[in-house]
């Protein structure tokens, strides 16, 4: 009998990680079956091709039949090896963390808090224009239109969004207290702004703006940063 194995990734602290809020979605997938012999499909194939599914037309725009055509395998094979609608996507939006937006974790070494909001910026931004990826981010396309069905997967992309958040909240904090930013400077509302200009430029990017424009974005945002009395000085 075949035993299940799943890897364990290490997800960006800033998109998508598993939040403890994982726990308010209910889970109704049938009991997989294993009967001893390989799978007929590629599982991380079919999960790639969920994932862009989900990305592209949002969690409750793409129905269970969207799924099927796009992964290429029948209904009982995704319930056998992904679980239901709301465990396939959960599962795609841990590999869209692992996968798609590394540069979130790595933005959090830079030496400055400037450092820190452009890496992300900029990276957001090259995400956004890739040409192999569906407009817009997964995280603010998934939750697009959420009925009361899909109210258990809003709050799971609101917690995880939360998790970055604080992540972010904590680096200005830090730069702060290291003298990097002013002392009025307030954390919280830097981490919103970083993450405004972030979420904003995924919706242009969703209507067709270009990479060229989002970095026009990006330069805007950048000339209000805050700058501590030293910065201030050399300048």
């Amino acid at each position: 009998m075949r035993k299940d194995t799943k890897k364990k990734r290490r997800g960006s602290p800033l998109a998508g990680r598993r939040s403890v809020a994982r726990s308010t979605v209910r889970s109704t997938a049938r009991p997989a079956v294993h009967l001893g012999r390989p799978l007929g499909f590629d599982p991380e194939k079919a999960l790639e091709a969920a994932l862009k599914l989900f990305w592209s037309k949002g969690y409750e725009g793409t129905a269970l039949s969207d799924l099927t055509a796009a992964m290429g395998i029948n209904r009982p094979s995704i319930y056998a090896t992904f679980g239901n609608k709301e465990a396939l996507f959960l599962k795609a939006l841990d590999r869209y963390s692992a996968q798609r937006t590394g540069y979130t974790a790595e933005s959090l070494k830079e030496p400055t808090a400037r450092a820190v909001a452009e890496r992300l910026m900029v990276g957001t931004a090259d995400l956004l224009s890739c040409p192999e990826n569906p407009k817009g981010c997964l995280m603010v396309q998934g939750a697009l239109a959420c009925g009361d069905e899909a109210e258990p997967i809003r709050k799971e992309l609101i917690a995880r969004r939360a998790i970055g958040e604080a992540a972010l909240r904590e680096r200005f904090a830090r730069a702060k207290a290291e003298g990097d930013l002013p002392a009025e400077a307030n954390a919280a509302d830097l981490a919103r702004y970083v993450l405004a200009v972030m979420h904003g430029m995924s919706v242009h990017s969703a209507g067709g703006a270009s990479r060229e424009e989002l970095q026009g974005v990006i330069d805007l945002s950048l000339r209000a940063w805050p700058k501590s009395e030293t910065q201030l000085q050399k300048a």
